[in-house]
């Protein structure tokens, strides 16, 4: 094989493009993935994994200069001290916002599989049905039965935990053991069951953490120090699943600092033949080759690298043909909920740091259900009782404070909502040629809002998640509802949807780029709408479908 040519390229290194570097590696590929960011070893580089909040120099907090550095993500609470490293520096990579999106990236080998909340939940026929039952964007070019071998095989090699409920609207899978609900959440769980009359359920999180030895990994400490990093490989990243995996078959190249600038295109034979990078340390330019490339940048920056790729054929990039890139812009809408206190638990407690939590999944224009909105939400939370740093309105200094901290404090119940937002072809991202970031390269533009359907349905999420820890027995419930901004939810689908003409969307039901098809785009671009379920164990199912699909059409010498 000659020099710097592959029989493959990935692009990008987070949850989508280990599995696909995973999958064409064992499948007999010589596989070049390229990131951007610098290199993460597992174990070795988690430098804070071990750390408590008195070993940083400010107990984990912010700082006024972090703040400087991070307009955007100062926004929500990825900015703080334990993990700075692992987020970018919006001053070095900024875009612009015709309407308010918050953007929250991670650069670096593993990307944000390393950060992320490890939520695993299957889509069902409700989901997967409701573009073409509605009117909606454009229909899903797949449906349940199609994908659901395809989650066996991702839960089976990643490790989810999760419990047995037989809800059609959540399809159970193949499940570690649970984590255990604590005593508050168990009795809440039940007397929601009896007053909805088993229309409305909580159940413990489906959840990325391995509760047992798993695939060579001893399995959660219960450390709940997830986002620094786990020397245990307690729960599913690129570094400790994946990419072993991919190192093993001593098939898989990695060049990190590798900032793909686009996809090179061939228009006498209609395909790509490999990728141009810049190296982000020496600002040199190199091509790589490969007969088929997965595009695994993110969402938002596998649009930027398509829309930046054969502008000699496509004025607006590779796989713009439809009018559909970088459009359909897709994130869940949360910051909205409830919480209260619960009595009579005192003289009860629980083991350890849970690295998860409760869901109520979604029972909203289900079953009977009709609202004045479409689509639906549900809920994450938990219980549980305060910690050392809990007020004590009756102490405020000297011996009698120091002792009450030794105690544990209230018992509480919280609930946010993620709901579901709606394709909308004007919700849409461009390349911005007025501006530049450290590279010298354009950045994008930001052009996406809630809108009504999404206001709508938040006033539900508020009003639902006090009514229900109210019929549970919660007191003194607060609502909340802020900051109804797309980007905060770090679940960003669409710019690239999937469909089942050409003319409506930018890949068929294989992932592939209809106007390049040996590009296979695998992570959230390709959603063609957004359910109200955490995404990623989708994108790992359909990642692993496209890369057989892949390897057979290559064999086939259709590719």
């Amino acid at each position: 094989m000659a020099e710097n040519t592959y029989d493959a390229i990935v692009i990008g290194s987070g949850i989508s493009g280990g599995w696909a570097a995973k999958e064409l590696t064992e499948k007999g590929l010589k596989v070049l993935m390229l990131e951007r960011g610098r290199n993460i070893e597992h174990i070795k580089d988690y430098v804070n994994a071990n750390k408590e909040a008195w070993d940083y120099p400010h107990r984990g907090q912010r700082t006024q200069e972090m703040i400087k550095d991070y307009p955007v993500l100062k926004r929500d609470y990825p900015l703080n001290e334990t993990n700075l490293d692992y987020w970018v520096k919006d001053s070095e990579c900024p875009y612009t916002e015709t309407k308010r999106f918050d953007w929250f990236r991670g650069y670096h080998v593993g990307g944000r599989s390393l950060m992320w909340g490890r939520q695993s939940y299957r889509w069902s026929d409700l989901d997967f049905e409701a573009n073409a039952k509605e009117g909606i964007g454009v229909d899903w070019p797949i449906r349940y039965k199609e994908i659901a071998p395809w989650y066996d095989y991702a839960e089976k090699f990643a490790g989810i935990s999760g419990s047995i409920e037989g809800l059609p609207q959540l399809p159970d899978g193949h499940f570690l053991p649970a984590y255990d609900m604590t005593c508050v959440e168990k009795d809440i769980s039940a007397r929601l069951k009896e007053h909805y009359k088993g229309a409305r359920a909580m159940i413990i999180g489906r959840v990325a953490n391995i509760t047992v030895p798993h695939g060579g990994r001893p399995g959660c400490q219960f450390r709940n120090k997830c986002w620094l990093g786990c020397p245990f490989g307690g729960y599913f990243s690129t570094q400790s699943s994946t990419l072993p995996a991919a190192v093993a078959t001593g098939n898989l190249t990695v060049r990190p600092w590798s900032i793909v600038t686009k996809i090179l295109y061939d228009k006498d034979t209609k395909k790509a033949t490999g990728v141009e990078i810049l190296d982000a340390e020496t600002n040199k330019t190199y091509e790589y080759k490969s007969k088929i490339v997965f595009v695994n940048a993110s969402s938002l920056n596998s649009a930027w690298i398509m829309m930046n790729s054969a502008t000699d054929v496509w004025p607006d990039g590779l796989g713009s043909s439809s009018g559909e890139l970088g459009h359909n812009v897709m994130d869940h809408h949360l910051g909205v909920g409830a919480s209260g206190t619960v009595e009579g638990y005192e003289d009860k407690y629980y083991f350890g740091r849970r690295a998860n939590g409760i869901y109520i999944p979604r029972y909203r224009n289900l079953f009977g259900d009709k609202r004045d909105y479409t689509r639906g939400f549900g809920y994450q939370g938990g219980g549980g009782r305060e910690g050392y740093n809990h007020e004590i309105a009756e102490y405020q200094i000297g011996k009698e404070y120091k002792e009450a901290l030794t105690e544990p404090g209230r018992w509480t119940m919280n609930l946010g909502g993620f709901g579901e937002t709606l394709p909308y072809h004007e919700n849409k991202i461009t390349l911005d040629k007025t501006k530049k970031d450290k590279w010298g390269l354009n950045i994008l533009n930001f052009d996406v809002e809630l809108k009504e359907n999404e206001l709508k349905m938040r006033k539900d999420m508020e009003a639902d998640a006090a009514e229900m820890l109210e019929a549970t027995g919660v007191k003194n419930i607060k609502t909340r509802s802020d900051n109804a901004f797309l980007g905060r939810g770090i679940h960003e689908m669409g710019t690239a949807r999937m469909g089942k003409d050409p003319r409506t969307s930018v890949l068929n039901s294989f992932n592939q780029v209809w106007d390049a098809k040996n590009v296979f785009v695998t992570d959230g671009s390709f959603m063609t709408s957004a359910a109200c379920v955490n995404p990623s164990l989708t994108y790992m199912a359909m990642t692993a479908r496209a890369a057989d699909h892949a390897v057979s059409e290559l064999k086939k010498g259709n590719l």
